[in-house]
């Protein structure tokens, strides 16, 4: 651990011992049932993708889930239009999760679905779900920072609750941002969720940390790495737990180069 500038302790990634993480727990209190949070994301995230590929076509495209962790929803949002998606995660605990769920999904994750084919490119999907995700989707145990060996190499992505909830480090955050989008081709679109000023949160009895980051912090750790791109605030009001002020979206498309560029 280090000291912060404010003069208190900062937790790194390194410090944590991620193995611990509960994610039985985890998707118990989150997503048993689905949250107005996740829905008002699904919506977003859906006709982002739908429009996309609707206008550039797809296939065959590989998409990754960044920080997977014991969440199943962006994989989803991502089944239509993937061949092979990737779940990278840290934490062999959440590993073993994922690795149970890719033969035969809960059922608490159907509701998630539902949603997603509330647009009529997810409805008309022709397949099973649980049959494509069984087909395309596996598990990758790796850690986020060491992505930039891999390059550019998805072309749709996504990263829910994970660079600001790895780590109380402002460096680490944004350098998890950054290893992210790196991770992807250019041109591809992505979504990319954050909790607003998280002080940190608890899973089972184990606590874990978080960097306190707004809208504004957000936007700049983006910035560097997409042309288009927008950032805003879910309306619905923070529920999940204490601790932390609202959700934070990002949607857009990894940039051609590494510059500054404009938002909309």
């Amino acid at each position: 651990m280090t000291a912060s500038s404010s003069g208190g302790t900062q937790v790194k990634n390194s410090d944590v011992a991620w193995d611990s993480f509960d994610p039985i727990a985890y998707v118990d209190h989150n997503y048993r049932d689905l949250q107005p949070e996740d829905a008002e994301i699904l919506h977003i995230v859906r006709d982002h993708f739908a429009d996309h590929f609707r206008k550039q076509g797809c296939g065959p495209i590989e998409g990754i889930d960044v920080g997977a962790g014991a969440n199943l929803y962006p994989a989803l949002s991502m089944l239509p239009w993937c061949d092979e998606i990737t779940l990278f995660e840290h934490s062999n605990a959440n590993v073993m999760y994922l690795e149970s769920q890719v033969d035969f999904y809960g059922q608490n994750w159907d509701q998630f679905w539902d949603v997603l084919c509330g647009n009529q490119d997810y409805s008309s999907f022709d397949i099973d779900p649980r049959e494509r995700f069984r087909k395309v989707v596996r598990a990758e145990q790796g850690n986020i920072f060491d992505l930039e060996r891999l390059g550019g190499r998805w072309s749709v992505g996504t990263m829910f609750f994970v660079a600001e909830s790895m780590t109380s480090s402002y460096q680490e955050f944004t350098l998890g941002v950054e290893r992210f989008m790196r991770a992807l081709a250019p041109g591809a679109p992505f979504v990319a969720a954050f909790m607003e000023h998280s002080t940190g949160y608890h899973t089972a009895d184990r606590f874990f940390p978080a960097c306190d980051v707004g809208e504004e912090e957000v936007r700049e750790s983006l910035k560097p790495f997409a042309d288009e791109f927008k950032v805003l605030r879910l309306q619905t009001e923070a529920a999940l737990r204490v601790g932390y002020s609202g959700m934070i979206l990002s949607y857009g498309w990894r940039g051609n180069a590494d510059v500054s560029v404009s938002i909309w």
